[in-house]
């Protein structure tokens, strides 16, 4: 993926912590790309009840290759822009990923 580089994300204990651009409204789950600092996330899900953050943290985690139970919405439940924390990945192994994505 190009731009993985330009992401921003901050360690934290026992993982990294990634900002996403939620996309409502869309055909399917997946990465998109990079939208300015942010990793921008396209979700089918309705933004109800926590229906759509799972399905960002589910997309995020298949694109890391991690489990989705390592994937945690921090910030921004609400909000188009949201911080997820990946647990046991540090920056530099998330931005590899993403990058062969």
């Amino acid at each position: 993926m190009r731009g993985a580089d330009q992401l921003r994300m901050r360690p934290h204990a026992g993982g990294v912590v990634i900002a996403v651009k939620a996309v409502p409204g869309a055909s399917r789950d997946r990465v998109v790309g990079v939208l300015g600092d942010c990793l921008k996330i396209a979700t089918s899900a309705a933004a109800e009840k926590g229906k759509a953050n799972r399905a960002l943290a589910a997309a995020l985690a298949d694109a890391l290759g991690v489990s989705s139970k390592s994937v945690e919405l921090v910030s921004g439940p609400t909000s188009p822009r949201k911080e997820f924390l990946v647990a046991g990945l540090s920056a530099d192994e998330a931005r590899r990923r993403l990058a062969e994505a």
